[in-house]
């Protein structure tokens, strides 16, 4: 059993590429060697937001590639690579946690792996170039301050709002909690930092209006720019991981994603409770016209496209099927059907569409699924729940009506995530089973 530790990162350079003109027998080189390369190729994809399932299949044709029976298994804080060839066996290990989301590395990293098995690169080469990956930036700060105040405002016509005021409020206070962000992650790598921060400042800003009339019941302004903060990938991959029975990895992920929802309800309700404003516990939505709820959503998936730091190029499908997802929810809704019904239906269209266009063009299914159904996620309910929750603690104001919102909030917030769960992983694991092992006709190059 070997641990072997990585030298420090290169910085990223996007002409790292692999070097096709040499020719290299990887059967012929050190056992150590190649599963080290299989190794990081994994830890990319791991850390950075790809499924399980993906990884592992990747990590493990990567290894065939190179001459070795590998077998990758995924852990919380690790990944287990046990490697085999003719001339013996190799057990070594990678300290990385899956609570990163950077689909540019991911999709450079699956490109790489499709590369290697093309052009047989020096597995120095390789090496080197999955370590510049492995470093690549996120989205600029700029994009991704544009895209939170976009994707915030998005939302907030979403749920209904009516005044131009609170919209430009929500765009700042969306956009200063971006920069906040990006501030603390210089700092600090503490995941529940930076939202428990963002949604404190927006807490803070939603109290200012209410105090000075510029937000409804709805409390929007404080509560959209806290709805782009929802961990939505960590919740779908901790579902898809459950399902495969991996239940550790997949509880952690789960729990994880519910320690972000708690910083951000927690940031949220005192940023409020500064200026004595509360959040109504069960309060009736808006209805908003299809035209509306379909552009406002094609701008929230490409919003939230740009958190993920998916690449540009990817970004056409997923706001092209998360605009025809929310108009089908929209019409379930119509229809009289519930708001879990409308999600169940949106997203077995998101994943019956997306997960055989995602292994046809090899592109990360986490990136172009994920963003199409996240602005779903029922942050507003989780919200109201906690807000629930804290005045049935104060018992001059519970009662009998604050409980049964508060449940109902609760389990209204429960049914969407295990619906959107269902409707997103059914089909991607029905395709993974059954999709066989068909060749794609093309690699995309990211």
């Amino acid at each position: 059993m070997l641990v072997k530790p990585y030298d420090p990162l290169p910085e990223y350079a996007t002409a790292a590429r692999f070097e096709r003109s040499t020719v290299d027998m990887a059967a012929d080189r050190p056992i150590l060697e190649r599963s080290d390369l299989v190794l990081a190729c994994a830890h990319v994809l791991h850390t950075n937001g790809q499924s399980t399932h993906e990884t592992v299949q990747a990590a493990e044709r990567l290894g065939a590639q190179l001459g070795l029976r590998a077998t990758m298994i995924a852990h919380w804080e690790e990944l287990e690579l046990r490697a085999a060839d003719g001339t013996g066996s190799q057990v070594s290990f990678e300290g990385g946690s899956p609570t990163g989301m950077n689909m540019d590395r991911v999709a450079s990293a699956m490109s790489a792996i499709e590369n290697c098995g093309v052009g047989r690169p020096p597995i120095g080469a390789a090496l080197e170039n999955i370590k510049a990956i492995a470093n690549a930036p996120p989205s600029p700060t700029w994009l991704f301050t544009l895209a939170a105040a976009a994707g915030a405002a998005a939302m907030a016509a979403i749920f209904g709002v009516h005044h131009l005021k609170a919209v430009v409020l929500i765009m700042v206070s969306a956009a200063a909690g971006a920069v906040l962000r990006r501030t603390l992650a210089r700092y600090s790598a503490n995941t529940l930092l930076q939202p428990l921060c963002a949604a404190l400042l927006a807490g803070m800003f939603g109290a200012l209006a209410v105090r000075y009339n510029l937000s409804s019941s709805l409390r929007l302004v404080a509560v959209c720019p806290c709805m782009i903060l929802v961990p939505g990938p960590h919740v779908l991959n901790g579902a898809m991981d459950l399902i495969a029975a991996r239940i550790n990895l997949g509880t952690s992920r789960l729990v994880h994603a519910g320690l972000i929802i708690l910083a951000i309800s927690v940031g949220l309700l005192l940023g409020m409770g500064i200026l004595s404003v509360s959040l109504p516990v069960g309060e009736p939505g808006r209805a908003v016209p299809l035209w509306l709820d379909v552009i406002a959503a094609g701008v929230a998936v490409a919003a939230f496209s740009v958190f993920f730091s998916t690449p540009l190029r990817m970004l056409g499908w997923p706001v092209a099927i998360g605009m025809l997802a929310h108009a089908v929810r929209w019409g379930a809704l119509k229809a009289g059907a519930g708001v879990a019904t409308g999600a169940l239906a949106a997203c077995l269209l998101v994943g019956g569409i997306l997960a055989p266009v995602a292994r046809r063009w090899r592109m990360p299914f986490a990136a172009i699924g994920f963003a199409s159904v996240v602005s779903m996620m029922p942050g507003i309910f989780l919200f109201r729940m906690a807000s629930g929750f804290i005045q049935l603690a104060d018992y001059s104001n519970a009662n009998f009506d604050l409980l049964r919102a508060t449940i109902a909030d609760a389990m209204t917030a429960i049914a969407i995530i295990l619906a959107m769960s269902f409707g997103v992983v059914a089909p991607k694991m029905i395709i993974d089973r059954f999709g066989g092992g068909s060749t794609p006709t093309r690699v995309l190059i990211c």
